[in-house]
């Protein structure tokens, strides 16, 4: 039996397809950023395409931004909880402007200074966040999937070990994202026994190196 909430959304993602064809009904693929040919590694990227005249959406993230991501989480969970700003407001300083004779309103905020004990913290933070960077955590992150129905697409969660530099990447992965869905193939099929952990990071930081110190040139 059919589920009618589940169906009523794949109505609606069908009509909001028709009433907004992003790719001229060409079937094409369409990638949301811009493709960065000289980049050692990527991270992430939204890639669309259409699949039973419905819209997908891949959110897709290589292993590497979840082992970053969860690097990121490590270091707050070191750094502990952040010192209290105490009376100083976030908002800081009022600055009026006149508004008549015997008015004013406020025209803007200046920000009050951030205090040297929360300076610290912050500090302590990234510090300790580089050296994770540098040494790597004993965390594994392995492939995965999940999707989900919504009122204008087919929502699909990809984590797999591709690399988006070019247009012809992008169609690769959303031909992956396809047969997927179709049940055509499994990640297990696709990538057997993968596992990102701190040997292939700390194998990988010549690239960021070089992805780095080529924005720092160009910037």
């Amino acid at each position: 039996m059919k589920n009618q909430y589940q169906e009523k959304l794949r109505q609606c993602a069908r009509l909001a397809h028709r009433n907004n064809d992003w790719d001229g009904g060409r079937g094409s693929v369409f990638a949301m950023h811009v493709f960065e040919p000289a980049r050692a590694q990527t991270w992430w990227d939204d890639i669309s395409f259409v699949l039973n005249k419905r819209r997908v959406m891949v959110w897709w993230v290589h292993p590497r931004m979840k082992y970053s991501d969860a690097i990121e989480d490590v270091a707050w969970k070191a750094a502990g909880e952040p010192p209290s700003r105490g009376d100083q407001s976030l908002i800081g300083e009022k600055i009026f402007k006149p508004a008549g004779r015997s008015r004013k309103r406020i025209h803007a905020y200046r920000s009050s200074p951030t205090p040297a004990a929360l300076s610290a913290y912050y500090e302590r933070l990234w510090e300790i966040e580089r050296q994770l960077q540098r040494d790597g955590i004993d965390h594994i992150v392995t492939t995965s999937m999940s999707f989900t129905h919504l009122n204008w697409c087919t929502g699909v969660d990809l984590c797999v070990p591709s690399e988006i530099r070019y247009q012809a990447d992008a169609v690769a992965l959303a031909a992956l994202a396809r047969r997927l869905l179709t049940r055509e193939t499994t990640l297990a099929i696709e990538f057997p026994g993968y596992a990102y952990g701190r040997v292939k990071w700390i194998a990988e930081a010549q690239g960021r190196e070089e992805d780095t110190e080529r924005r720092r040139e160009e910037g």
